[in-house]
């Protein structure tokens, strides 16, 4: 059976025919993205660690791309490929085994993460994505290669730990044909892998080569049995939320996410809104002015309406859940006023798309 490998720093894809995609075909699966996890009580997002990398270094949800060719951002290596609209959406779509390459500007950095929405095959439980951390895929079992599909996620080779791939009857129904969203986490050689808000793999000792390119393998089997590959999203993590705050007296953290177009927090946020309130209690003396960025996609007043509703959402979190004395915090919206990259790339809006987090306790 045919698989989805990530070896170190690169994605590879088999290639897949771009196809428009109608909604009848699509009757069994669930819509490729999620505002929460359906049916998931919030609870079991409770033990989720996953906080997203603060620099983006690699995104695309293909926007700029024509349905019915490969994407520009991808290097195609083989197989049957294409962009295709999915219910208003474009995903990557395979047809058959294929391989691409995600290019890199930079080598993987040694603390990463990396998000990508899939759909699985509709038949057949084995993994289905195979991901390695080289420009090239290989098979010689000397870097770590992540699979995932119905069955869950599994880390393999690279001479290090590793995790087997297994799976049950409820993670087949979960995922047979329906969307996810793979998370990996890397720092060093300690490699974590999640599907939604489920921890498959937590190995200290893993290989996970870094290139500049993740290769991703594509075990699509027809017309009647594609995989679909959504927004991919690749970020180097940097200091933690105190020791930036410490240094430079403001830190950005794109790891509390939200309903598109609304202040709904995300389940997934969690974690980092958990670190923060645990940085708040250990120092009291902390005092925090919580802005809301956007990049300069839509109308520059809804923008900024937007980004203050999301502030203050962070804010009551921050006061509800954690305990923070409100009078320690503050919240304002500046919509995409203060970028810090460049909104002309699809990196550059997302890392315009942030919370921060800014001391006030300062004389």
């Amino acid at each position: 059976m045919r698989h989805l490998t990530i070896h170190g720093a690169c994605l590879t894809l088999t290639a897949v025919t771009m196809v428009t995609v109608r909604p009848s075909m699509l009757a069994a699966q669930a819509r490729p993205v999620r505002d929460s996890a359906p049916g998931v009580d919030p609870k079991v997002w409770v033990n989720y660690d996953f906080v997203p990398g603060n620099r983006v270094i690699f995104f695309t949800d293909y926007a700029a791309d024509q349905v019915g060719n490969f994407p520009k951002q991808l290097v195609f290596k083989s197989g049957a490929m294409e962009v295709a609209d999915v219910d208003g959406r474009k995903l990557l779509r395979a047809t058959a085994r294929s391989v691409f390459v995600i290019p890199l500007p930079e080598a993987l950095p040694a603390r990463f993460t990396i998000e990508i929405e899939v759909i699985n095959r509709k038949g057949l439980d084995g993994p289905a994505f195979q991901l390695q951390g080289n420009l090239v895929p290989t098979r010689d079992g000397k870097t770590s290669t992540i699979s995932w599909g119905s069955g869950g996620a599994a880390l393999t080779g690279g001479g290090g730990g590793e995790a087997p791939y297994t799976y049950n009857e409820a993670t087949r129904a979960r995922y047979r044909g329906k969307p996810a969203e793979l998370r990996v986490l890397g720092d060093g050689e300690y490699v974590k892998v999640y599907l939604d808000e489920t921890r498959f793999v937590n190995i200290p000792n893993a290989n996970f080569m870094r290139s500049k390119g993740l290769s991703i393998d594509l075990d699509a089997r027809g017309e009647d049995n594609p995989l679909f590959v959504g927004r991919i999203r690749i970020a180097e993590s940097g200091k933690s939320i105190y020791d930036e705050l410490a240094a430079r007296g403001r830190v950005a953290t794109q790891g509390i996410l939200f309903a598109s177009g609304s202040d709904k927090i995300k389940p997934e946020s969690a974690p980092t809104l958990k670190t923060i309130g645990a940085m708040l209690v250990a120092h009291p003396e902390l005092k925090l002015s919580v802005e809301g960025h956007t990049d300069d996609v839509g109308i520059a007043a809804d923008n900024l309406k937007l980004s203050e509703l999301r502030a203050a959402a962070v804010m009551a979190v921050l006061v509800r859940d954690h305990g923070i004395d409100a009078s320690r915090l503050r919240s304002t919206g500046l919509g995409s006023t203060k970028p810090v990259g460049p909104n002309t790339t699809a990196e550059g809006r997302q890392n315009n798309r942030r919370v921060e987090l800014v001391r006030i306790d300062r004389p």
